[in-house]
């Protein structure tokens, strides 16, 4: 009984991912999944949710497209990520039409230059649909250390 079980629960889990897979992800799976890729270094993956003329803030300073980004801070942004843990504390997100906003509060453990990291952290991301898909055309980013 339990092996037909398990053979039936695999077949669900197959049918309902590529059924899941199909589906266009939400503004929420696209700012995840560019996170998931900054995590796991994937370079392609996380550029490819940014759409070329994104603008991000971050501590005051302005990068004003994706191969900007791409140049600079994406390669420390994906070592930091590798080595720190991030939790999503509250998330708001806010469809309007072919634009979406989505809100975090984080907190950020972990190491940074051999240093450990407290952070609390906040990310508002403005997104545009394009057909099927969300690209991320906005971000800022903001944290404070914990005390």
């Amino acid at each position: 009984m339990r092996l037909q079980f398990t053979a039936g629960a695999l077949l669900a889990a197959a049918l309902f991912g590529s059924a899941a897979s199909s589906l266009a992800a939400t503004p929420k799976e696209t700012l995840a999944a560019f996170h998931a890729a900054l995590s796991s270094g994937d370079k392609a993956k996380a550029t490819s949710l940014l759409a070329p003329e994104i603008t991000i803030y971050e501590s005051g300073y302005v990068e004003r497209s994706r191969e900007e980004y791409a140049g600079h801070h994406l390669g420390g942004d994906m070592e930091f990520a590798k080595s720190a843990t991030r939790k999503v504390l509250k998330q708001t997100e806010r469809i309007d039409g072919k634009t979406a906003i989505v809100w975090e509060e984080t907190e950020t453990t972990g190491t940074a230059r051999g240093k450990p990291v407290h952070a609390f952290g906040t990310e508002t991301a403005v997104l545009e649909k394009n057909g099927d898909n969300w690209t991320i055309v906005h971000v800022h980013w903001s944290s404070r250390k914990a005390k």
